[in-house]
C-alpha cells in the first residue's frame, strides 16, 4: 500500500509504509515541523511512532509475518467457503430452492453479479473519499476549498482542477491523483 509524506504543502516522498516511516523520522530530525503522512488508498493521515533508530522504525512498520495455519474443519477451506446464516422470507427460499444448483450456487451467482455491476461505482466513490480526506487535512484553509469539494463529489474533475489552479503544486497534483485513482 502506498503512502505519501508532506512537509507543509511540499511532497517529500511516496512509497511503502516502512520507507515513509523512515523518511518521516529523518525529516523530523532535519527540523521539519509540519509533517503529515497520508495513506493513498484512503487519503487519511497516518500516525507513526518514530522512536528509535531508522532500522527499528522500519521494522515496526514492516508487514507482519503470516500466522501459522489454523487446523482445518469441515467444509471447503481451500476455496474460502465460510458458513453463515441468511434470513429470507418463505417465498424467497422457495424461489432459491427451485433454481438449478440450489440455494448456495444461486446466492453465489447473485452476489458475484452484484459485485461486478457495482465495482466501477465503488471504485469512483472510494477515490472521491480519499481525495476528500486528503483535501480536508491539507487544503481546508486554501481559497475555494468548499467549491473544490463540491466539484469533486459532483464528478466535475475539470472544474476541480480549475479551482485549484492557484494552490501549491504538490497539494493540487496529489489531490488530482487521488481523485482519479
Amino acid at each position: 500500500m502506498s503512502h505519501t509524506l508532506f512537509d507543509g504543502h511540499r511532497r517529500l516522498a511516496a512509497g511503502s509504509l516502512p520507507d515513509m516511516a523512515v523518511a518521516l523520522l529523518e525529516a523530523s530530525r532535519g527540523g521539519s515541523k509540519w509533517l503529515l503522512l497520508f495513506e493513498d488508498a484512503t487519503g487519511r493521515q497516518v500516525d507513526i511512532d518514530t522512536r528509535g533508530s531508522s532500522a527499528e522504525v522500519a521494522a515496526r512498520y514492516a508487514a507482519p509475518e503470516s500466522a501459522p495455519a489454523a487446523p482445518r474443519g469441515p467444509g471447503r477451506p481451500r476455496l474460502g467457503v465460510v458458513p453463515r446464516e441468511v434470513t429470507l422470507l418463505p417465498h424467497q427460499w422457495e424461489w432459491l430452492a427451485a433454481q438449478p444448483g440450489g440455494a448456495s450456487v444461486t446466492l453465489r451467482k447473485l452476489v458475484e453479479h452484484a459485485r461486478k455491476a457495482g465495482a466501477a461505482d465503488e471504485h469512483t466513490r472510494k477515490a472521491r473519499e480519499a481525495a476528500y480526506h486528503f483535501l480536508h487535512a491539507m487544503a481546508g484553509h486554501l481559497p475555494a476549498y468548499e467549491e473544490v469539494t463540491r466539484a469533486l463529489f459532483a464528478g466535475d474533475l475539470d472544474r476541480m482542477d480549475a479551482l485549484m489552479a492557484a494552490w501549491p503544486a504538490d497539494v493540487r497534483e496529489h489531490a488530482r491523483h487521488l481523485a482519479r485513482a
